[in-house]
Order: C-alpha cells, then sequence, then structure tokens
C-alpha cells in the first residue's frame, strides 16, 4: 500500500488533482489527443484518482482497510450498470464518499465507470465519465456533514448529481458532434437530453431514497469496528 506521509503534500494533491490534474487530462485527450488513445487517458486518469485516494490516507493501516472497503463500492457499481434503465451507480458513489470522504468518492465514482465499461463498452466518453461519477463523489464527500444530517438535502443532491452528470457527458457530446465546444451547440446539447436527464436524476433519487439508511448504517458499523 503506498502511503504519503506528509500531510502538507496530501492536502496539496486533495486539491491540485480533482480541481486542475484530471480535468486538463480529459480536456487534453478530447482535444489533442487522438481519439484511439482514449483508453491511455481513461488508465491516467485512473491512477491519478488512486493517487488521490491515498492523498486522504492519514495512517497506512487505515488506508489498506479502506482501500478494501472503497473496492466493495466500486464492485457494486460495477454490478448497478448491469440494471436496465434505472441505475444505482450514482446513489452508490455518493453514499460512499458520505461515509468514507471525498477522495473515496471521486475514487469510486471514476474507477467504476472505467471498469464498467470493459462491459459496457470503451470510448473516448469514458473519461468524461470518470470525471462526472468523481465529481459527484468529490462533492458528495466535501458536503458529508448536512448530507448525513438531513435526507431532504440527500435526495436534493442526487437530483443536482443527475443534472450535473448530464452536462458533463454533453461537453463530450459537442465534442464528438462538432470538434468544438459552443455556447450555442452545448445548450442545443442540454435541451436535447432533458428526458434522459430527468429520468436519471430521478432515479438517483429514487435509490437514495431507499439505500441511505441500510448502506449507510452498514458503512457506519464498519467504520467504527475497523476504526476507519
Amino acid at each position: 500500500m503506498i502511503y504519503i506521509a506528509s500531510s502538507s503534500l496530501r492536502k496539496t494533491l486533495s486539491i491540485l488533482i480533482p480541481a486542475l490534474l484530471i480535468p486538463c487530462t480529459v480536456i487534453a485527450g478530447a482535444l489533442i489527443f487522438d481519439a484511439k488513445a482514449h483508453l491511455l487517458i481513461s488508465i491516467a486518469v485512473a491512477v491519478l484518482s488512486l493517487l488521490l485516494l491515498v492523498a486522504g490516507f492519514e495512517q497506512k493501516e487505515i488506508g489498506t482497510r479502506r482501500t478494501v472497503l472503497v473496492s466493495v463500492m466500486v464492485a457494486l457499481c460495477v454490478v448497478g450498470r448491469l440494471i436496465p434503465i434505472f441505475k444505482p451507480v450514482t446513489a452508490i458513489v455518493v453514499l460512499c464518499a458520505v461515509y468514507l470522504g471525498p477522495q473515496a468518492g471521486f475514487y469510486t465514482g471514476s474507477v467504476a465507470a472505467l471498469l464498467s465499461n470493459f462491459l459496457f463498452g470503451q470510448g473516448p466518453w469514458t473519461p468524461f465519465q470518470m470525471l462526472g461519477w468523481g465529481l459527484i463523489g468529490l462533492f458528495a464527500g466535501l458536503l458529508a456533514n448536512p448530507l448525513h444530517k438531513s435526507r431532504a438535502l440527500l435526495l436534493l443532491y442526487g437530483l443536482f448529481a443527475g443534472v450535473a452528470f448530464s452536462a458533463v457527458m454533453d461537453v463530450w457530446s459537442v465534442l464528438w458532434a462538432s470538434g468544438s465546444l459552443s455556447a450555442n451547440g452545448y445548450l442545443a446539447a442540454l435541451i436535447t437530453a432533458l428526458p434522459h436527464t430527468a429520468l436519471y436524476a430521478f432515479s438517483n433519487v429514487v435509490f437514495l431514497w431507499i439505500f441511505a439508511k441500510p448502506v449507510g448504517d452498514k458503512l457506519q458499523r464498519i467504520k467504527i469496528k475497523y476504526g476507519i
């Protein structure tokens, strides 16, 4: 298990990786590199996501336990994508982030997108899915306290997450269709995707309503038992 001893370096990486390095990698992959390099871009995002997760380890032993638990959440996300129409991926990512932290949330969303696409198909869209689900997890972790205390806020965040993920993927849609990003093209993509976005956002609310308590209670017990 990799461990970063310096607390200042961990804090720097926790900000730099999700705010700059990963978004720049995804955008560069879409605008600069050939579309055939999408798998290399996806792997680069996965490595950066792993480094972000490691940056959240304050103790090596706890980091190992946390990694095992996060890996289980990633596996649940991958299996969840097999469910037709309604998919609980975002709900699992959000709950993971709320109970295990923003780094774990970003890693879970990012790596789940990469791994599940070995079943659904890899492509230039994969890095954008990794970024979208990763950011949803990151912000859920940063807002963990209010989301943990209020079921209404948690459901509202699920609604927002559906809109946010669609907005990120619409960036890819415009780049794929026109080769550049324009305000008019992006607005048209947002409007066209409204039915899908509404269905996705609604499904997030449903799954969070169903899973928030049972999954949250289990994660909380594991955290207490193993000192995570």
